[in-house]
């Protein structure tokens, strides 16, 4: 470490998909106190700097800085001089036409502690991810990166008479631009015009898009299909692969970019999932929760204790182990539980799901108790404000029951606004209202809903289109994403 205590860590961030963002990168993303980060990075990456950490964007648009460079090198030094951990967060590779290198000579100078964490290039990463082999037995026995830009922002002078001469696979990144001078000068230079070639738009995101044809078409077709930045352009024998390799067509949720509202630390075998199916995943968490002072109450006055979450379970036994407490405390009551994750989370504490009502929310768990409750009331565990079908519905049974309300749910503000995504998925009524008091003006047009009590706050939100999972289980909340048809 710096004297001082300062360090910087450039981290590739891979070509958008934050599941290709490395473990290492990951980890040391997780401990950032700064983030200096540029526009390619994916938002599902932005989404995983830590909230308390300062966020400073120098990103850049076709081409042109928001920050120069000779700035960027500043506020790194800057930053790691007050004693920060400084995370630069470049898209790519940060030694792929990243300008890393200038970085590292400006943190050099100053004396300053560094670590270079490889991401995977768009050049390599990206291709895989269009189906398109970068080498290939009797094809392409090599592979040529250049860069369609200068650092200055205008088109790169290249030896398109030594290109053309290489063989191989030859791939030009931030190519959106440079698609016209590219394919003409190549031919100019000799290049067959039956040789395929490809535009890669948006590569490992959901937005990905390939344009393909010979180097002779694909201008064309590029200024037809209006090819925009972020793009990559690569020819060559491997981009006949291209249809027979495309393995994403495989996947039910590719091309779908999905935002992910559970709270921080809940989303991600929800993530896992999406991902697993080809989704583009943006975790955004729109609500915490923080317990409240309660009062352990007397476990012997009750028949049935009431479970509407797994967080009112982690709260009691929270409240249990301050006072010295543990499971034996709670005596011979029964166990209710919303749902399986609830019934999950007191299993790992040594409880048995006595009732657990078929559909998974507060009015059948009330129907259901409405049948058990006899001489012993019953007491819930559950938000401070929470969802008022429940008590309603008891109320309406006629029920004997307390409420001990153990935490409050907070809405929180995400620090990114994630772009072109296409369905937000909510797995409770709260996550809906904070998702719009949080993001008022992000407008997406689905939203994925785990039961009818947060299908119908949705609807109260403005959703246009509600698809509802059978079950109240992220299984079934996935599969009805899968089932969905746009």
């Amino acid at each position: 470490m710096t004297k001082g205590g300062g360090f910087v860590a450039l981290i590739g961030a891979g070509p958008g998909d934050a599941g290709l963002l490395t473990l290492r990168g990951r980890e040391l993303l997780a401990a950032a106190q700064c983030v200096v980060y540029d526009r390619l990075v994916g938002d599902g990456v932005l989404a995983m700097m830590p909230p308390e950490a300062v966020k400073i964007n120098v990103g850049k648009v076709g081409g042109g800085h928001f920050v120069p460079q000779q700035e960027i090198n500043g506020i790194l030094v800057r930053e790691a001089q007050k004693g920060r951990f400084v995370v630069r967060l470049k898209g790519g590779d940060p030694f792929v036409f990243g300008r890393g290198g200038e970085e590292i000579e400006a943190l050099n100078e100053s004396g300053i502690a560094f670590e270079v964490v490889p991401g995977v290039t768009s050049a390599l990463g990206g291709l895989a991810c269009a189906g398109i082999p970068a080498t290939h037995r009797g094809v392409a026995r090599s592979i040529h990166v250049v860069t369609a830009h200068t650092k200055e922002g205008g088109l790169a002078h290249l030896d398109y008479e030594a290109l053309a001469k290489l063989g191989g696979t030859l791939v030009f990144l931030m190519g959106a631009a440079a698609v016209p001078e590219i394919c003409s000068e190549l031919l100019r230079a000799g290049m067959p015009e039956s040789s395929p070639a490809a535009a890669l738009e948006n590569a490992s995101v959901a937005a990905q898009r390939l344009i393909r044809g010979t180097l002779a078409e694909l201008a064309g077709r590029c200024a037809a299909e209006k090819l925009k930045a972020p793009a990559l352009v690569v020819v060559g024998g491997a981009v006949g692969f291209a249809e027979a390799f495309a393995w994403k067509k495989f996947l039910p949720l590719a091309g779908r970019k999905v935002v992910v509202t559970r709270p921080r630390g809940r989303g991600g075998m929800l993530s896992a999932m999406l991902r697993a199916r080809g989704a583009e995943v943006v975790e955004l968490p729109c609500i915490s929760t923080r317990r409240i002072e309660a009062e352990l109450p007397e476990f012997a006055r009750y028949g049935w204790l009431c479970f509407t979450s797994a967080t009112g379970v982690e709260a009691l036994f929270a409240l249990l182990a301050e006072e010295g407490r543990d499971v034996r405390s709670i005596g011979a009551a029964k166990i209710a539980a919303i749902g399986p994750a609830t019934a999950k989370a007191l299993k790992e504490r040594g409880l048995v799901t006595d009732y657990m009502p078929e559909v998974y929310d507060g009015i059948h768990l009330a129907r259901g108790l409405a049948r058990l409750v006899k001489e012993k009331p019953a007491l819930m565990f559950r938000a401070k404000e929470g969802s008022p079908e429940l008590t309603e519905e008891l109320a309406a049974q006629k029920i004997n029951f307390t409420e001990l309300p153990l935490y409050e749910t907070l809405y929180e503000k995400p620090e990114i606004i994630p772009q072109s995504a296409d369905t937000a998925l909510f797995t409770s009524a709260s996550t809906v209202r904070g998702f719009k008091a949080a993001m008022p003006e992000l407008k997406i047009e689905c939203a994925c809903c785990i039961g009818e009590q947060t299908a119908a706050e949705a609807r109260r939100a403005g959703f246009k289109r509600i698809i509802t999972a059978r079950e109240a289980t992220l299984e079934s909340l996935v599969k009805a994403l899968e089932e969905d048809k746009r």
